[in-house]
């Protein structure tokens, strides 16, 4: 059995979502779906143009499969006609991502949902307004979204312990290391640094790991503590990287963590 039930094109459009945003403007719908159990909440966002979607683009507050799922029925649909995309089904959105975990095509498999109810609100004239901040902390969608993934500070402490890239592990000797989830580079570097330092910490929003097996072996063999659900807000310090921000999406619930490094991998 393979460690993750993630595909790699699922993941990547996790990582990498397409089309994040909203849309304005006399020619643009909004549809909204909701799961009350998993606390996934959609808004998707459709242009339409001569009965043909001319633009389209997301807001997602759910897990990573929410996400990920959005992210790709935006590529499958942009340039088709209403009816075109009125066709497009769940199971479409799960192929075309490879797959998905049996719990998640039930539970976070919304964006057809989302998207159907976006034209039909366009041919029957409603026009939804897009939730406000505080309408989305009252809906149930626990997990926060994916816009709210801009960190706090990064650009505070690049060049005081936020580093977007290493090349001399040995210079996070003995430090207090958090590496967030960038797939398998930052994995890999996680790992190296184990080497240098006993305190390595992998942040994901994922629910598993989502590498390939046998480097997920690894991280799970080596002495790098693996946060699950997480996602990071937030770096505070005086002056320096001294701790950070953590929001736990399974909990709900946000907590501090003392680091003296924060590594974030760019492509």
């Amino acid at each position: 059995m393979k460690s993750t039930q993630y595909s790699e094109k699922t993941l990547d459009h996790f990582r990498n979502p397409r089309n994040v945003g909203t849309l304005e403007g006399e020619n643009v719908a909004i549809g909204r779906v909701g799961n009350p159990v998993c606390g996934d909440l959609m808004e998707m966002y459709v242009r339409v143009v001569d009965d043909r979607i001319d633009g389209i683009k997301f807001q997602t507050f759910g897990c990573g499969s929410a996400v990920a799922t959005s992210s790709m029925i935006t590529e499958l649909v942009m340039g088709k006609t209403l009816d075109e995309a009125m066709e497009v089904t769940r199971a479409d959105v799960a192929d075309s991502l490879d797959g998905l975990p049996p719990i998640k095509m039930h539970c976070s498999n919304l964006a057809a949902d989302a998207l159907h109810d976006a034209i039909k609100n366009w041919r029957s004239g409603t026009r939804l307004k897009p939730l406000a901040a505080e309408e989305i902390a009252t809906s149930g969608a626990g997990c926060g979204t994916r816009e709210a993934t801009v960190i706090e500070g990064v650009d505070d402490y690049e060049d005081a312990g936020v580093y977007k890239r290493v090349d001399d592990p040995s210079a996070l000797a003995d430090k207090r290391v958090l590496v967030l989830d960038k797939g398998v580079a930052s994995a890999e570097l996680a790992l190296t640094l184990t080497e240098f330092t006993p305190r390595v910490v992998f942040l994901t929003e994922l629910d598993v790991l989502g590498l390939p097996e046998e480097l997920a072996g690894r991280v799970k063999r080596s002495d790098v503590k693996v946060l699950f659900q997480s996602r990071l807000l937030a770096i505070r310090g005086e002056g320096e990287v001294e701790k950070v921000l953590v929001h736990d999406l399974d909990e709900d619930d946000e907590y501090e963590l003392f680091v003296d490094a924060v590594v974030l991998l760019e492509p």
